[in-house]
């Protein structure tokens, strides 16, 4: 429970941070990760970044299966990630919970 908790607690306040600076950004999320892509030093972090991503996004997909839930229902986790990376896996940290009928 505690971790979900934390998953929850993080959850909103990244995005809450995500979403104030997405509205202040002078670029599209777009433009500015190509940006990132352009200079060696930031496209290690960038390339790093999303390396985690895609162990978050196995570990979501295996543990899915394990709960015995169809494919699909792991989408949406899985494209968030894609996007924000870290929003998708701390989403699904706090909703199963919810869905087992536990609190976050």
């Amino acid at each position: 429970m505690g971790l979900r908790i934390c998953a929850l607690t993080l959850l909103v306040l990244f995005s809450l941070y995500t979403g104030w600076t997405m509205l202040i950004a002078e670029q599209s999320l777009l433009a500015f990760g190509l940006a990132l892509l352009s200079r060696p030093d930031t496209a290690q972090v960038v390339i790093d970044l999303y390396l985690m991503a895609g162990l978050a996004c196995c570990w979501m997909v295996r543990d899915n299966r394990l709960r015995g839930k169809a494919a699909v229902t792991v989408l949406p986790y899985l494209l968030l990630a894609a996007v924000f990376v870290s929003l998708g896996p701390l989403l699904y940290l706090v909703t199963r919970g919810v869905a087992e009928g536990q609190q976050p």
